[in-house]
């Protein structure tokens, strides 16, 4: 099925293929360069950390929907074990765990989505295999993420401590964006990243997982395709979100011929680094006191070959 006129109009408007080369695998990785390093480092003034993501849990974020998809299981390996062949008196446990790569807070490989047959930057979808997973653009081709972090409240911005309280399916856009950036005092410079506030992630901590997963008939708040043309405009590295379906949901349009198009848009045409289920809660209440919203970002992903998705430990530094 072929994209909407409107959206494959606007996917060659925002496209990065070829940009860097028809050989790349880095996509907007290649805007984190040592100049907005140091723009981050300049961020960090108190040197005040937040952790930013999610516990890793049995009974976790995950809902198995999409199909498949597995909160950690953990298991012991080996418990409280003497090792016969060393010396010493220790003894040790080891763990073993099972889990999607995007149990938890994540980010998306550009191997993660495609359409009509491609990934990112024209490779084909024949690149990824159900024996070694992603061959290109997997995981371990993701960049480490030592940036400047902008903090976009829309939920704040709104008056509201989520955005659903306004629209169960809340599409946030372009101007959104623009307002929640003049809130907080920060203009958008290549290489940064966003963190998009919709207040979601305070249903998951508050123990109701099924609001924050399929929200109010299954619907949730998220970015819009309105609002992809100014993260391609600003140059911006990475968008990262504190919800489950990273976008609007359901899609915009009646007919949801353009599900998921904000992901295909992004990972798939722009080469965007991506993130769902991030916890911006702390980080949000502390911009706010401190009048700020602009933060050292530092994201390592697990370099996990061929996967498409990854788990991360953000951390936040004000």
């Amino acid at each position: 099925m072929p994209l909407p006129a409107e959206i494959d109009e606007l996917s060659r408007k925002v496209s990065n293929w070829g940009r860097w080369g028809d050989d790349d695998e880095l996509g907007c990785g290649n805007l984190l360069t040592e100049e907005s390093t140091r723009r981050g480092v300049a961020a960090a003034r108190r040197g005040r950390r937040i952790s930013l993501a999610a516990d890793l849990k049995q009974d976790g974020i995950q809902v198995g929907q999409p199909a498949r998809r597995y909160n950690p299981i953990l298991s012991v390996t080996s418990l409280n074990e003497r090792d016969e062949f060393a010396p010493g008196i220790w003894e040790g446990t080891d763990d073993l765990v099972t889990m999607s790569t995007c149990a938890g807070t994540h980010i998306d490989a550009l191997s993660h989505v495609s359409y009509d047959g491609f990934l990112y930057n024209g490779v084909p979808t024949s690149a990824v295999t159900a024996q070694y997973g992603a061959t290109k653009l997997g995981a371990e081709r993701l960049p480490q993420i030592v940036t400047r972090g902008l903090v976009l409240d829309i939920a704040r911005l709104k008056g509201v401590d989520a955005l659903d309280e306004i629209s169960p399916g809340y599409a946030i856009t372009a101007d959104d964006l623009a307002a929640a950036a003049e809130q907080a005092a920060v203009s958008p410079e290549p290489g940064d990243v966003i963190l998009v506030r919709t207040g979601q992630m305070r249903y998951y901590l508050a123990g109701d997982r099924k609001r924050y997963t399929v929200g109010t008939d299954f619907s949730q708040p998220g970015l819009s395709v309105d609002a992809v043309p100014w993260i391609r405009e600003h140059d911006l590295a990475g968008a990262f979100v504190d919800t489950y379906a990273y976008e609007a949901f359901p899609p915009t349009q009646p007919d949801w011929s353009d599900c998921l198009a904000v992901h295909l848009l992004q990972i798939r045409d722009m080469g965007l680094i991506q993130g769902q289920n991030w916890d911006l809660e702390e980080l949000a209440e502390a911009c706010a006191e401190e009048e700020r919203g602009e933060v050292l970002l530092l994201a390592s992903p697990e370099p996990l070959v061929g996967a498409t998705s990854t788990p991360v430990s953000p951390v936040a530094v004000l």
